[in-house]
């Protein structure tokens, strides 16, 4: 049985662990802060160091905050690279920059590491029920190599090259953002127009704008629930990340730059950068004041 390590076991990393073991796997885990890594003691080895964690294992996949955390835990100081051996393959399922995750392949491919970024959609729920959309870019020889593991944890597809899975993942999200946008204000333009806002949710998601972001960030919005699944700081993260694709390839995307304006206003102007980016209704509704949707508290991280 093949040996995994998996390094940052944070909201969605931890669950990945767990179903990749629960498969049958012998899995080691790392993570920066300890105590999140221990709470998989009894499924999964927990190390000390990524190098420990990494030892012999024939996939290594990381699950860190961004691209810098990625870089520093591959090649920095203390970094794996050189203690990983030849013919293992590294799956980056981060959300980082495309042009970050070629580096990180071509700076792998010449110690003879197979490298693989593997983003996914899906958020906490997904991870915990192993049906997370994996959007991988690499070979594809190392995409057949490292597919059974992946799909202990979601629906793994080869999108194309180095990077085209950062990229799909910014394509996601660029339908992610503008539709928590939409839902927004579907919700509240229905309930100040007289409806039932969870009636409204209910009797859409029977139509045409049935969508997993109508059924789970509707149901958010109309509870007020901004515990994080995504936290709005990811949600601008990648949006950056989507215009900068979008620049170099000469693209204006209007609907991206909008929706991100809102998220950066959320996470800079209004300090709400840990909120769930259902919290974009909270900066809609900072656009109407006197405005609300619902009654109800707000439930916050």
């Amino acid at each position: 049985m093949q040996k995994i390590a998996l390094l940052g076991t944070g909201i969605m990393g931890a669950p990945m662990a767990q179903n990749i073991a629960r498969a049958g796997y012998r899995v080691a885990v790392w993570n920066r802060t300890r105590e999140k890594a221990e709470r998989l003691a009894g499924l999964c080895r927990v190390c000390a160091t990524p190098s420990e964690a990494v030892a012999g294992a024939d996939i290594v996949i990381t699950m860190l905050a961004n691209g810098a955390a990625v870089t520093e835990v591959l090649f920095g100081k203390e970094g794996i690279a050189p203690h990983l051996r030849p013919g293992a393959v590294v799956v980056d399922m981060s959300s980082i920059q495309p042009g970050l995750a070629r580096d990180h392949a071509a700076a792998l491919g010449a110690r003879e590491i197979a490298h693989l970024d593997a983003p996914v959609s899906g958020g906490e729920k997904g991870a915990e029920e192993a049906t997370l959309a994996i959007m991988a870019g690499g070979e594809a020889e190392d995409f057949a190599a490292a597919e059974p593991v992946l799909a202990t944890m979601g629906r793994p597809t080869h999108v194309g090259v180095h990077g085209a899975g950062q990229v799909a993942k910014l394509a996601n999200q660029v339908i992610v953002a503008i539709s928590i946008g939409a839902v927004s204000e579907a919700l509240l333009l229905a309930q100040e127009g007289g409806c039932e806002p969870a009636a409204v949710r209910a009797a859409l998601m029977g139509g045409f704008a049935t969508s997993r972001i109508l059924e789970l960030h509707g149901q958010r919005m109309i509870e007020r629930d901004w515990i994080p699944g995504g936290p709005i700081e990811m949600q601008l993260k990648d949006l950056d990340n989507a215009l900068e694709v979008a620049r170099e390839a000469g693209l204006d995307l209007p609907l991206t730059r909008l929706a991100r304006r809102a998220y950066h206003d959320l996470a800079h102007g209004m300090g709400l950068g840990r909120n769930d980016h259902a919290a974009y209704l909270r900066w809609l509704e900072a656009q109407n004041p006197g405005f609300r949707l619902g009654e109800g508290p707000d439930r916050l991280p």
